[in-house]
């Protein structure tokens, strides 16, 4: 029976052909004409798509020069970052190992080396889904990648039949013109692989830190992985989905053959290892940012398509030891080290974050911070840190920021003093002061400790930041010769001309604010704040080499009296306790900053070769914690990096002293020559630019006379013929002229 039921099934079909013969042949007709039709549009479609110069030769690709991003080194020749619209180096296909190509092809395009630009058993897919009304599905090769990547104006990425056909037009045309391996070379260098990388060489370079001909199984399959969805496979942020992907990679390169089974397990088995952000090109992104914005107001797109090569000022080691240390000390301080610390801290608001919080507003909720390390010899800036976390805000507190300097302003007012004669022991008022305002109130200023001294050496007023003391000097000596002073030293801020200056309440920019005081640390000369060297085209040629000058700013002498008295800031004033109390001994001086109500803190401090400075606060200013000091909380940091600075590098020479000055021995009560007849023990040896000195001996209960008129309640006794020209006292100002509508600041 089993041989009867196939003749019995064309007996059966026989009839049906015949009773149906019309049908039959009505429905061949119209699948014939329908394929043919289908067939003909086809033809048409591919004839007429590109019709008028809608597609793009591929005979650019002759010349074709992707975009190279300019690369920038630190002082040592280091590599640093990379600026452009699209990071890439060039790489030869040559230079790129067997492995990776195979990795590429495998995921990408596994019958790259059989078709012929267009693969059509995945075309066919594509145009049956369009047919059906579903979405089109992926179904481009490496070549149509290519095409696309390298003319996104002509061929966009819309999923159409139309682009689908013009892709393939395009691809048709490069693999007619090109071989396999120059295609996949265009292709490895052009593609997109997330984290700002394009291309396998600096993706390799920012993944891993090394060149691709170095890469391994496991390292070439995590880039392979990366086409695909470059961000949602990027190993940095999700490791262990890009471990997942590029597992099945490694999988799809043993079934192929491409590699053993033993590799393949290895490969499988290995670590994500990512490069340090030193060796990746992440480092000091707000350095990177500040040196970007300079160079595209002189460069403009050339900066971003010409592979410039930039060479900096930074130095990595600094760079590092300056994040390293503010970031402890934040993280100290948010951790309740100092005291009760009650706002948000950084870890919790990046967890919200991560959680899927609100978004970041554009002042950032959590204690920031910045740093800066200059050398005063030449104004070269080795450190920069703008902020805690570049990625979560790019403003740079640094360059941009404008903050009060509080007591960081004080030496400004002091050195003005000193270059119009007064001496380091002359007997500063630390009394309360009362000032009329326009309102009808009275400004009258205090003390962080809410006392008065009264008659009180310069040197002291300035070591234990007495503020009364530079309220009083700085009315003495003038507010504009102050503000010249402040400008001389390179802060270009605008100072409204109140007494609260002299005190730090006009803003300024930490990075014009810390590199003043290389006036100090090179004995009288400014030095401008500068981060490139110079710049070079790809062909090492030099198109710009910045020239920066010295300016003198005050005489040696000067400025030497001024660092004798800022060392003492360190060896027994308000930052003792966190600089020398903390192991750091080198010739060193500096100054503490606190403003109103805590809201900003500050310490900057210099070497010979070496001015360092940080300040912290919130972008919105408030309260850091309940008695916020400059010396207790900013001071750390500088201290933790000067440490860790000169262990590497040799230590700082003291600064010499300059032959006009001269030494005496005077008591500290009255600022006058020590004798057997005074009234105290308190007696130092105090230098003095020769005809500054003091003549007479203490003694007697007579006025004491400094250059600008007599000191109340000062006891001693001086000849003013025998000291610095006594000058009239300034005139008091007119109610309206003190208007003062500044915060002020307390000081520690």
């Amino acid at each position: 029976m089993a041989t009867k039921r196939p003749n019995a099934r064309r007996r059966r079909a026989g009839p049906f052909l015949k009773r149906h013969a019309r049908t039959v042949r009505a429905v061949l007709l119209t699948a014939t004409v329908g394929t043919a039709v289908g067939a003909g549009a086809l033809f048409a479609s591919w004839a007429l798509v590109c019709r008028g110069g809608a597609c793009p030769s591929a005979a650019v690709l002759d010349d074709y020069t992707p975009h190279q991003t300019s690369k920038l080194y630190a002082a040592d020749g280091r590599f640093l970052a990379e600026i452009g619209l699209e990071r890439r180096t060039l790489v030869k296909i040559e230079d790129i190992p067997q492995v990776v190509r195979d990795a590429f092809v495998i995921t990408e395009d596994r019958r790259f080396y059989q078709h012929h630009g267009v693969d059509f058993i995945g075309l066919v897919g594509a145009v049956r889904d369009w047919v059906l009304g579903d979405r089109l599905r992926g179904a481009s090769t490496i070549t149509q990648q290519l095409a696309r990547n390298i003319f996104p104006e002509r061929i966009s990425r819309e999923r159409s039949l139309v682009r689908k056909l013009k892709e393939a037009r395009v691809s048709r045309d490069i693999e007619q013109r090109y071989s396999k391996d120059k295609i996949l070379e265009l292709y490895l260098n052009q593609i997109s692989l997330g984290n700002g990388a394009y291309g396998v060489e600096t993706a390799s370079q920012r993944y891993f830190g090394k060149p691709v001909r170095e890469l391994s199984v496991a390292e070439a399959a995590t880039l392979a992985a990366l086409p695909k969805a470059p961000e949602r496979y990027n190993p940095r942020r999700y490791p262990d989905r890009a471990i997942q992907r590029r597992n099945t990679v490694i999988e799809l390169m043993r079934r192929h053959h491409l590699i053993t089974n033993e590799s393949a397990s290895l490969a499988k088995a290995y670590p994500m290892q990512l490069a340090r952000r030193s060796e990746s090109g992440d480092l000091a992104p707000y350095f990177v940012e500040w040196v970007r914005r300079a160079l595209d107001d002189r460069f403009g797109r050339q900066l971003y398509e010409q592979g410039l090569k930039v060479y900096t000022t930074l130095d990595v080691d600094m760079q590092q030891a300056a994040e390293r240390s503010m970031e402890r000390q934040l993280r100290a301080i948010e951790g309740g080290s100092y005291g009760k610390f009650s706002h948000i801290t950084y870890e919790s608001y990046i967890a919200k974050a991560a959680a899927g919080a609100d978004a970041a507003a554009p002042n950032s909720p959590y204690l920031q911070g910045a740093f800066v390390a200059i050398d005063p010899r030449n104004g070269a800036v080795r450190a920069l840190v703008g902020g805690r976390d570049f990625g979560d805000s790019k403003f740079n507190r640094a360059t941009q920021a404008e903050r009060q300097p509080g007591s960081t302003f004080k030496p400004i007012v002091y050195a003005t003093a000193i270059h119009q004669g007064v001496s380091a022991s002359y007997q500063a008022d630390d009394s309360p002061i009362e000032i009329p305002q326009a309102s009808g109130k009275s400004w009258t200023p205090q003390n962080y400790d809410l006392k008065f001294w009264g008659p009180t050496p310069l040197r002291r007023a300035l070591y234990m930041s007495r503020n009364l003391a530079a309220i009083n000097v700085g009315r003495e000596v003038g507010i504009q010769p102050v503000i010249d002073m402040a400008h001389r030293f390179g802060i270009s801020a605008e100072m409204p001309p109140y007494p609260s200056l002299f005190i730090g309440s006009a803003s300024v920019i930490p990075l014009e604010m810390i590199g003043s005081y290389g006036v100090f640390a090179t004995l009288g000369d400014r030095t401008t704040p500068h981060a490139i060297l110079r710049v070079e085209n790809a062909n090492g040629q030099v198109l710009w080499q910045p020239r920066y000058e010295r300016v003198p700013v005050l005489r040696s002498e000067e400025a030497w009296l001024m660092v004798d008295m800022m060392k003492d800031v360190l060896r027994r004033g308000t930052a003792n306790s966190a600089t020398w109390g903390d192991g750091f001994r080198l010739p060193a001086g500096g100054k503490t900053g606190t403003t109103n109500d805590g809201a900003d803190v500050w310490f900057i401090g210099y070497t010979a070769d070496l001015v360092a400075g940080v300040w912290m606060g919130f972008d919105r200013p408030q309260k850091i914690k309940a008695n916020a000091q400059g010396g207790q909380l900013a001071a750390p940091a500088w201290t933790a990096f000067m440490k860790e600075v000169y262990q590497r590098k040799p230590n700082p020479p003291d600064w010499p002293r300059p032959d006009g000055l001269v030494a005496r021995e005077v008591d500290a009560n009255t600022g006058l020559l020590a004798g057997p007849y005074c009234a105290g023990d308190d007696i130092y040896t105090e230098w003095y630019i020769a005809g500054t000195e003091p003549y007479q001996e203490c003694g007697t209960q007579t006025p004491y006379y400094g250059p600008y008129g007599p000191v109340i309640n000062a006891p001693g006794v001086v000849d003013t013929s025998a000291v610095n020209p006594a000058k009239a006292p300034p005139p008091v100002k007119a109610r309206d002229s003190v208007i003062n509508p500044f915060r002020i600041p307390p000081r520690e």
